[in-house]
């Protein structure tokens, strides 16, 4: 008789250990980032390919130099980067040309890849100049997260866009995100027309969410499952406010993304549920602007990702709930 129930005590154990082997996994790691602003001090640098002179990284506590920032984080790109990359300067030169007061600069942030993308993202600097163009180097992968942040925090911009290397949004999408985004600065400041835009926190999220009826239909149930049962997560530890989170087309004023972008502790694909968790707490403006979206071959989307997501807002919930992430105004 005691044999079954030694079984049953070992299972009732590991059902117990597992759990608590899990938790204290989480809070372990939520109590390594707590700290999460070493980088403000790391020494960034550009470096101008036709020179090769080094060029001072600028700091998001600078004043605006440019009117508008583009951050393309890159990993192993070399099979989509060009393309979308011609796309954006085409349109931004354009524009340039009609309006002598805009200005721009895009940003490429390889994320520590292993093919060509390195090399196609300094062609362009080669190009356009590093005036226009410019490159930081991760050395290694730290996820997409991490590798927005990194450029985010040495921008120009009075506005950034943070948009993928895949192209899948089209550019001419952005002002829809910047005349909404001004709309808000119009009826913020009617009172008061030095206050530039860069001035007021204010974020604009591309959303896909009105083509969800289309993907629900043509997706595999098994996806279907897994994204609504994400979407549910998303809701529990971030709140109502956004439909679609994960859409790679997202707009801040300078000084939404200073607030923001110093505070993001998640590297991976679900700092953009943080960067709603931290909207919310500082009061920004988050408007939400459907944008034209089309699947690129070439995801990197996978089982594994979701697992990452997963596991990155369970250290998102215990790392704010506990108090171990201090936000920093």
């Amino acid at each position: 008789m005691e044999y079954p129930w030694t079984i049953l005590f070992i299972f009732i154990s590991l059902a117990l250990c597992f759990p608590a082997a899990l938790l204290s996994t989480l809070i372990i790691e939520a109590y390594k980032r707590r700290f999460n602003r070493e980088h403000l001090g790391a020494p960034a640098i550009f470096e101008d390919p036709n020179s090769l002179k080094r060029v001072p990284c600028p700091s998001i506590f600078d004043p605006a130099e440019k009117y508008m920032s583009l951050i393309v984080p890159a990993f192993n790109e070399e099979y989509r980067l060009q393309g979308a990359l011609e796309e954006t300067i085409n349109y931004l030169q354009q524009r340039a040309a009609k309006d002598k007061s805009f200005s721009y600069e895009v940003i490429i942030i390889d994320d520590g890849s292993a093919d060509g993308t390195k090399g196609i993202a300094f062609n362009f600097v080669r190009k356009y100049s590093v005036e226009n163009v410019r490159v930081i180097l991760l050395g290694r992968n730290h996820g997409k997260g991490e590798a927005i942040r990194k450029g985010m925090l040495h921008s120009r911009g009075e506005i950034l866009l943070m948009l993928d290397a895949d192209g899948a949004t089209k550019i001419t999408d952005l002002e829809k995100l910047e005349n909404q985004i001004h709309a808000v600065v119009k009826k913020e400041t009617s009172r008061d027309s030095s206050v530039r835009v860069s001035d007021i926190p204010i974020t604009a999220f591309g959303s896909r969410a009105h083509l969800e009826e289309k993907a629900l239909a043509t997706r595999k149930w098994y996806r279907n499952f897994l994204m609504k049962g994400f979407h549910l997560v998303v809701l529990l530890t971030a709140g109502p406010g956004i439909r679609d989170t994960q859409c790679g087309f997202k707009m801040f004023t300078r000084s939404a993304a200073r607030k923001l972008f110093i505070n993001i502790r998640l590297k991976r694909w679900c700092f953009d549920v943080e960067l709603v968790y931290l909207s919310k707490y500082f009061g920004i403006p988050m408007i939400e602007v459907s944008v034209n979206w089309s699947e690129i071959p070439g995801s990197k989307l996978s089982p594994q990702s979701i697992l990452n997501m997963l596991w990155e807002l369970a250290l998102m919930s215990i790392g704010y709930k506990t108090g171990l992430w201090k936000i920093f105004n």
